[in-house]
């Protein structure tokens, strides 16, 4: 399994709005991707503008084809709430007590 985390920084806040528009916007881009797991969307408690995803894929390849095929249009339709460029990060999922099943089953 593998994980893309996905940093933002909203306009100041905004972050609730960006969190509800990645859920209404891009989950359902998300949903319709080959490999696709899930999306945990985190809101800063320190850092009240810092929102970060973390996409979960079945594969490297799956997380990267989104990548080239619709993360711009994923990105374009939350431009407006966003302060900065996302920084972008990927992980291989060594362990995971949520998505274990998961997990077997993309192994």
């Amino acid at each position: 399994m593998f994980s893309r985390v996905v940093e933002l920084k909203s306009k100041p806040g905004k972050s609730q709005e960006l969190s509800n528009a990645i859920n209404e916007k891009a989950l359902p881009i998300l949903k319709r991707q080959n490999g696709f797991v899930e999306v945990i969307v985190l809101i800063s408690n320190a850092e009240p503008d810092r929102v970060l995803t973390l996409s979960f894929w079945r594969s490297r390849e799956d997380a990267e084809r989104f990548h080239r095929e619709q993360y711009q249009n994923v990105g374009e339709t939350l431009r407006s709430l966003l302060a900065t460029e996302p920084s972008i990060r990927t992980f291989d999922v060594h362990a995971s007590s949520g998505l274990k099943a998961v997990a077997g089953r993309a192994a």
